[in-house]
């Protein structure tokens, strides 16, 4: 009887101890942390442009470098000079506005450290009517304007060399100022001004030599209101501008292979039709 009692109360106790352990919560199972994609770092190119043609033709270049993680700030300068300084001092990665020339005398004459990485498109130099209304009607005393910066007023006056309206003396090359004219049939007089400001003269000369940019900015057709253009194969291909030693630089090269993109080469063409041509 004893024995049959110990066995009753051995089972009694065994199935209260398998309840007990049957009641205890499974603790759940530790969840793991969601692994998110680092996104990649976005890398900001400043680059330094003259509105027209210059930005808009960068602008192109932004959704092509988005897709390479390369952010392109494109700022608008409205003179020669501090595009330059800008890059020179870092404020900006990069400039587009000029040609080689132009570039070599700025070097020259500020001891600035800057080079060309790319060419990009060349601008035809024109000459507008003022108050005169075309070249042949020019009459003696005429008054012309022309840019003021070395490299650009050489070459309005060998754009009206090529219109028989001077002559040049031999020597005078990509330096020429009006003290090297050496024939001079119709006594014209110039008017020397920052290149930005030739296209506000207008009413108050008889012609005006303009770059194409800004002839672009006050509202001109260069190939259709131009009295005179330069030829196509111009040597003053506006050029992509660095310091030297940025040459290399991934997301300068990134952006020469946008410059010189089958989309940019669209775009110049569709958009300027002849007044901005492609040299790539």
């Amino acid at each position: 009887m004893k024995k049959l009692l110990t066995l009753a109360l051995s089972l009694t106790l065994c199935l209260s101890l398998a309840a007990c352990g049957g009641s205890k919560e499974t603790p759940a199972a530790e969840e793991k942390p969601v692994e998110t994609e680092t996104p990649a770092e976005t890398t900001v190119l400043n680059v330094a442009a003259s509105a027209t043609p210059h930005a808009e033709i960068l602008e192109v270049c932004v959704p092509i470098l988005a897709e390479q993680g390369i952010d392109l700030q494109v700022h608008v300068y409205g003179d020669y000079v501090v595009p330059n300084t800008a890059v020179e001092e870092g404020a900006e990665d990069a400039n587009y506005f000029q040609h080689v020339p132009y570039l070599d005398n700025f070097n020259a004459e500020n001891g600035t450290h800057l080079v060309s990485v790319a060419g990009v498109h060349i601008e035809p130099m024109g000459i507008y009517a003022g108050k005169t209304t075309s070249l042949d009607e020019l009459a003696d005393g005429a008054s012309v304007a022309v840019p003021n910066d070395v490299t650009n007023e050489a070459r309005a006056l060998l754009l009206l060399e090529a219109q028989g309206l001077i002559k040049l003396s031999d020597d005078a090359g990509l330096d020429a100022t009006p003290n090297d004219i050496v024939e001079n049939p119709k006594n014209l007089t110039f008017t020397e001004l920052e290149a930005a400001m030739v296209p506000n003269a207008l009413t108050e000369v008889d012609i005006a030599v303009i770059n194409v940019n800004y002839a672009l900015e006050a509202g001109f057709n260069p190939v259709e209101d131009a009295l005179a253009i330069e030829d196509a194969d111009s040597p003053y291909v506006n050029i992509l501008v660095v310091k030297e030693g940025n040459e290399n630089n991934p997301a300068v090269q990134a952006l020469v292979d946008a410059l010189h993109s089958d989309a940019v080469r669209d775009f110049i063409q569709e958009k300027y039709a002849g007044a901005v041509v492609p040299a790539f």
